[in-house]
């Protein structure tokens, strides 16, 4: 064990067996069960936030939740010699969810719907709203836009900037047409009335926040909830599904009659997923990769990501005709 840890660790009041790096953290097996040290990385509110909204969830019978373990001071976090802070949370003996396994998809969805269940209840806490996906789309179709011209101008074009160029025009389509059924629809007064409410999304609800455990499902990483349209985690998990699955028609089918049968879409809620599936998020992402990093050599695997989004588009379109008589 690094000096570094051992002094962060005695901080707390735990006995520290073993410790082993993990992505981004440390895994640390105490008499007390798991824990994971994770480097602050956002306010001290947030943090606060975060441990109202852990013990609101238990409170809901949501037991299976990273909750913030306190310092022997009662504090949230704690500082390091070098003054940077850390906090940690409580951790699961599992493994990711398999979205290979329809079982485990399943069984995934029907834990979204207890913990939106359980965030529609008030915490007495405030907690940012997202952004508008307006402004957002906008945004981003400014940005793709800015990227054409950048690759347009750039001379010793490589495959990368070739196949962007090449689908641009019907990528954007696809974009452009999303942002105008968006503006047509009844969104904006669905995410008014999610705020107004102050219903809460868990905001990074994929297959690496989703633990099978013994004792059943345990959900992790909230530092990404907001207020929100609470779909808005279906949308992302269906999206991160459907990728998976070449946009496998019978499986988003009862992914979302799964989620409806426990709680019952609004109006308005199936075309909002639509229009979110609709619009060319990984294409944006590519896009939007490629001009932050500006770099000479372009990594084969980021073709290889641009090469995939524009191959499942057709899966993509014949998944919207048939889900929700969606047209691009």
């Amino acid at each position: 064990m690094r000096e570094k840890e051992i002094g962060i660790l005695e901080q707390y009041d735990i006995d520290v067996k073993n410790i082993r790096k993990v992505r981004d953290a440390v895994l640390c097996e105490t008499e007390k069960g798991l824990f994971l040290m994770k480097e602050m990385r956002f306010s001290e509110k947030r943090l606060a936030m975060l441990e109202h909204l852990g013990n609101h969830l238990r409170k809901q019978g949501c037991e299976h939740i990273d909750w913030i373990l306190k310092t022997k001071e009662g504090e949230n976090f704690c500082v390091a010699e070098d003054g940077t802070k850390y906090f940690l949370k409580h951790w699961f003996v599992g493994k990711e969810c398999d979205i290979q396994k329809e079982r485990e998809v399943l069984d995934a969805v029907y834990n979204l719907t207890q913990i939106h269940g359980a965030l529609r209840k008030s915490m007495d806490v405030s907690v940012a709203a997202g952004e508008n996906l307006l402004q957002e789309y906008t945004r981003h179709n400014r940005e793709m836009k800015k990227v054409r011209t950048f690759m347009r101008e750039r001379v010793g074009k490589g495959d990368f900037e070739l196949t962007f160029l090449k689908h641009f025009d019907k990528m954007f389509s696809y974009a452009d047409w999303a942002l105008e059924k968006l503006q047509k629809s009844n969104y904006e007064k669905l995410f008014e009335a999610s705020c107004k409410e102050q219903v809460l999304i868990h905001g990074d609800y994929n297959y690496h926040n989703i633990l099978m455990t013994y004792g059943g499902i345990a959900t992790t990483n909230f530092e990404h909830t907001q207020e929100n349209i609470q779909v808005t985690d279906l949308y992302y998990f269906l999206r991160k599904v459907m990728e998976k699955h070449h946009w496998d028609v019978k499986l988003g089918d009862k992914i979302l009659n799964n989620y409806g049968k426990i709680l019952p879409f609004q109006p308005g809620e199936l075309n909002y997923i639509a229009i979110c599936l609709a619009y060319p998020e990984k294409f944006w992402k590519a896009a939007n990769s490629y001009y932050r990093s500006r770099k000479v050599w372009i990594p084969a695997k980021s073709f290889e990501k641009l090469e995939m989004v524009i191959q499942q588009t057709e899966e993509k379109k014949r998944f919207l005709e048939t889900i929700f008589s969606f047209h691009l």
